[in-house]
């Protein structure tokens, strides 16, 4: 079971993209909701979630902006003023708390299969 990732590209330093990540065809509630970010030869980190707060990675606080739309199921990520160092493969994640519907489980973590981001100097 994953999630549906959509909206990675390539940009230019200074531009803008926006994720999207869905759980189609399920309902339920989380714990959180939210992004983390793979660059190459480096770890996976964290980059903005979402639930009863909303939380940054410094690096992205003021540029980046996380959202959640319930009825779908979906939480999104507005990148602005993106840079070089952004370029990395997005994951969104969930961990659920309640499953009214759908293959998801309570209180798991899933992903989703990570889009690329790459910024153009």
């Amino acid at each position: 079971v994953q999630l549906v990732e959509s909206g990675g590209g390539l940009v230019q330093a200074g531009g803008s993209l926006r994720l999207s990540c869905a759980a189609p065809g399920s309902r339920f509630s989380i714990d959180s909701m939210g992004w983390y970010r793979q660059a190459p030869g480096k770890q996976r980190e964290f980059v903005a979630n979402t639930g009863t707060r909303t939380n940054y990675a410094d690096s992205v606080k003021g540029r980046f902006a996380i959202s959640r739309d319930n009825t779908k199921n979906a939480v999104y990520l507005q990148m602005n003023s993106l840079k070089p160092e952004d370029t990395a493969v997005y994951y969104c994640y969930v961990r659920t708390n309640t499953v009214i519907s759908g293959p998801f489980s309570p209180n798991r973590d899933y992903w989703g299969q990570g889009t690329q981001v790459t910024v153009s100097s």
